[in-house]
């Protein structure tokens, strides 16, 4: 049975109109792909995002990153902010497989380029992370290699969100969080460019969650204390009452892909407005919270090996980048509550029960 997203409860995210699937993948060439690990001990996995069909070392593309708050593990940003491309797909899984992804992402680009007669002396893997460690044991390093190639394997156009992947463990505003996606068409110089946004989500207070411009962390904190009343879960060992934690921690990787023709420098400042969809949920960014973007674009490839020629780049003229802005600010505001619709019931290690946001719609909306 097809998931309901946010938009089939009535609920909207801005009045910018969305691409056919309302996905990251209505850029032409984008594909994702997961591989999730639920057992008894594990509920984590990865997730792969592909910027197109050819190998991404041989003919990069132009990104950025921006961090909003740096509490995270992420890998390759580095070289994203020094020479403004991306030469590999990129990953997002659990903060202690970070490493091994990196390595099996590694793997994965020496194979390719092996394949295409290009030599790979050095390779830059953008992993991002997520701790997922109150729903999967997260020091089992549950993820290995294998999972990382069979995401890649399993990438399409029209993928499942909610608690797959690298979402299948991570909890946002005290509720199931996941993998969440969706997309704004901008039109510019008499065509149609395609702004998406992919999201791990896994940060928020429950008191101070935002649905559809509304305040609901209230609502919300009692719809879970009566939920967990008549589940009998939500108590510590000692049977006292647990209180929801007022604290804005966590993590939420965004990843954010067009095919506008942009520089490095103005795909930085579109991204960084995708904190404007975050912040429109409720949070407010905390300590020990953990706000990475990473995007790139279709546009302006740039071949590793230098021509003969000097490389000649089209750019969005600046005027016009409130477009983009505002389709950033509203697909990664859209993602997120995808990544909760999305998402199911779904028990912590200590038995604490995280709720899917589909659950208790009827009840904080409004």
């Amino acid at each position: 049975m097809e998931l309901k997203r946010i938009r089939d409860y009535g609920i909207g995210t801005g009045r910018m109109k969305p691409g056919e699937r309302n996905k990251i993948t209505d850029v032409p060439g984008v594909l994702v792909g997961h591989s999730t690990i639920k057992t008894r001990e594990n509920h984590t996995g990865v997730t792969v995002i592909l910027p197109g069909p050819d190998n991404a070392y041989a003919n990069n593309y132009v990104a950025a990153s921006y961090v909003h708050n740096g509490f995270g593990k992420s890998c390759g940003l580095i070289q994203i902010e020094e020479l403004g491309t991306i030469e590999t797909p990129i990953a997002l899984t659990n903060t202690l497989n970070t490493g091994l992804v990196w390595d099996a992402l590694t793997e994965y680009v020496i194979r390719q380029c092996e394949k295409d007669g290009i030599s790979a002396r050095t390779i830059n893997p953008i992993v991002g992370e997520c701790n997922d460690s109150l729903i999967n044991h997260i020091t089992n390093r549950a993820v290995k290699a294998e999972h990382v190639w069979d995401a890649i394997d399993r990438a399409e156009a029209d993928f499942e969100e909610g608690d797959v992947g690298a979402g299948a463990g991570t909890v946002c505003y005290g509720l199931k969080g996941g993998i969440g996606s969706a997309s704004r068409i901008v039109e510019l110089y008499g065509k149609k460019y395609t702004i998406g946004v992919l999201v791990q989500s896994n940060f928020g207070a429950a008191a101070d969650f935002m649905l559809d411009g509304v305040r609901a962390g209230e609502k919300l904190l009692k719809w879970k204390e009566k939920m967990d009343r008549e589940c009998g879960t939500g108590r510590r060992e000692d049977g006292k009452r647990e209180k929801e934690e007022e604290l804005d921690k966590g993590s939420i990787m965004t990843i954010l892909a067009t095919d506008l023709p942009v520089s490095h420098r103005q795909l930085k400042r579109i991204l960084r407005r995708t904190a404007v969809g975050i912040a429109r949920t409720g949070a407010y960014t905390g300590h020990g919270s953990g706000e990475v973007m990473i995007g790139f674009t279709t546009a302006n490839r740039v071949p590793a090996e230098a021509g003969e020629e000097p490389l000649v780049q089209l750019t969005l003229h600046e005027s016009l980048i409130n477009h983009a802005f505002q389709a950033a600010a509203e697909a990664a505001h859209e993602a997120i509550l995808n990544s909760m619709v999305c998402a199911g019931r779904t028990a912590g290690i200590d038995g604490k029960v995280y709720y899917g946001l589909g659950e208790c719609l009827p009840f904080i909306a409004g």
